[in-house]
């Protein structure tokens, strides 16, 4: 099966990430999910996994499924994370034999209660690392590599952050997925900089739409995002009503996905946590609904 063009010019790319369920309560909801999101012909369907992949088989298991169910193009997550290159060209082969049609090729985070990644002895340091090894050894898998509009939170400067992505695209990446980010501004600037350091692949913004005040406390701590004032404005006029934080976080998500799609991107990456209500609503009201 030949790598598949997952932007091309004359189509949208819309995809949304899943993450592997911990309880069968919490699976059964993330298929409803999924069967509420394939009405929107979504190009890719991708799931992460748990830290130091103690969800693999798990992740498998989901893109999988999700392929023999509606015979979607899906990703799945790898890192270097804990793994020996002889264990990536394993996980690797499954992931083909299992119809996975792409792989999200990240660096991994460090393991929980380490400041700094390490490779494991045989293993990988850099995504960069693994690009190439799957571009050489794996060739019909499309790639997609992480980009960070504000700056990976352990670059030593935007500027060696950017280079380390060009060395991603270099090594064989089809495409760029961005870390979510909550103003717009920060990707058009990424968008440029990536630009003039001769970054030609697509770059697809990464969105999270936030429904409630619990989750923003979350991402600033997880993500380093940055909160526009005008952000968590929206949220503290909402004072403690969960259906107002639901609709200003689906507002405050609809003008964001409208300028990006003002401004002729690629596509969107939606980071769906599993639950697609926010997620339909801004489909819906940017004019992308299918459903």
């Amino acid at each position: 099966m030949p790598r598949p063009n997952l932007y091309p010019p004359d189509r949208f790319g819309l995809s949304f990430e899943l993450f592997p369920p911990k309880t069968p309560e919490s699976e059964r909801a993330m298929w409803d999910t999924v069967d509420s999101l394939v009405r929107y012909s979504p190009s890719l369907v991708t799931c992460t996994y748990g830290a130091g992949g103690s969800t693999r088989d798990k992740t498998l298991d989901i893109v999988g499924e999700v392929s023999r169910r509606h015979g979607l193009p899906v990703a799945s997550h790898l890192t270097c994370v804990g793994s020996t290159v002889d264990e990536l060209r394993s996980y690797l082969h499954e992931a083909a034999r299992r119809c996975v049609s792409a792989i999200v090729a990240l660096r991994g985070d460090p393991p929980k209660g380490e400041e700094t990644f390490r490779p494991v002895a045989g293993g990988l340091t850099y995504a960069s690392e693994l690009v190439q090894l799957i571009r050489e050894e794996f060739p019909d898998f499309a790639i997609l590599v992480a980009g960070y509009p504000e700056t990976h939170q352990e670059a030593a400067s935007p500027e060696s952050d950017l280079e380390n992505l060009k060395r991603k695209c270099d090594a064989g990446g089809d495409a760029i997925v961005t870390q979510l980010f909550y103003d717009n501004a920060d990707f058009f600037r990424f968008r440029d900089r990536c630009g003039s350091l001769g970054i030609t692949l697509p770059i697809v913004p990464g969105i999270m739409p936030v429904t409630n005040f619990s989750q923003i406390r979350r991402i600033a701590s997880l993500c380093k995002a940055r909160l526009p004032e005008a952000f968590t404005r929206r949220f503290e006029q909402a004072g403690d009503d969960a259906d107002a934080q639901f609709e200003a976080g689906v507002d405050y998500a609809t003008e964001q996905v409208r300028g990006l799609l003002d401004a002729g991107i690629p596509g969107i990456h939606f980071y769906v946590l599993n639950r697609s209500p926010a997620t339909i609503r801004v489909l819906e009201q940017c004019g992308l609904g299918h459903g």
